[in-house]
C-alpha cells in the first residue's frame, strides 16, 4: 500500500504535459521533448515510478521526432500491450510498475541492433546523468553506459 501512496503522491506532482502523456496516454509533439536531443551518458527511468528504463548508450537519431531507443535497460521494467487506437495498430510501450505511458514501439530500428525503435515522450522520463546514477541508486545499471 505504501508504494501505491508513492505513486499516487508522484503523480500529482506532474505538470500538465506530464499528466496527458503517462497516465492519459497522450503524445507530446514531435520535435519538442526535452530529451530527443540530449546526448550525455546517463539513464532514463519512468518520471513516475523511478523504474529505470533506457540507458543513453541505446538511444540514437531515428528522425522521428522522439527520443528512440533501441531496447530497454531489462524487459522486466517494461510492458508492451496492443494499441488499436487513432485508426492503427500499434505496440504501446508501458512501465512495468508505474504503469506510465511511455510510447510505442516499431520493427524499423537499427538491423545491426536488433530491429526494434523504442519511440518514446519525453514527458513520461526523467534523465539521470552517469555521475549521479551511483547516488540515486542506479550504480548497477553503469555497465550498461558505453562511453565513446
Amino acid at each position: 500500500m505504501t508504494q501505491y501512496r508513492r505513486l499516487e503522491d508522484t503523480i500529482s506532482k506532474l505538470t500538465p504535459e506530464q499528466y496527458r502523456v503517462t497516465q492519459e496516454n497522450g503524445t507530446e509533439a514531435p520535435g519538442t521533448g526535452e530529451y530527443l536531443d540530449n546526448d550525455e551518458p546517463g539513464l532514463y527511468v519512468d518520471i513516475v515510478s523511478g523504474e529505470p528504463l533506457f540507458v543513453s548508450s541505446d538511444k540514437y537519431e531515428s528522425g522521428c521526432g522522439w527520443p528512440s531507443f533501441t531496447k530497454p535497460v531489462a524487459r522486466k521494467f517494461v510492458s508492451e500491450v496492443l494499441d488499436k487506437s487513432h485508426s492503427m495498430t500499434r505496440v504501446e510501450v508501458r512501465s512495468a510498475q508505474g504503469d506510465s505511458h511511455l510510447g510505442h514501439v516499431f520493427t524499423d530500428g537499427p538491423t545491426d541492433a536488433g530491429g526494434l525503435r523504442y519511440c518514446i515522450n519525453s514527458a513520461s522520463l526523467r534523465f539521470v546523468p552517469q555521475s549521479d546514477m551511483e547516488a540515486e541508486g542506479y550504480g548497477e545499471y553503469i555497465s550498461q553506459i558505453e562511453v565513446g
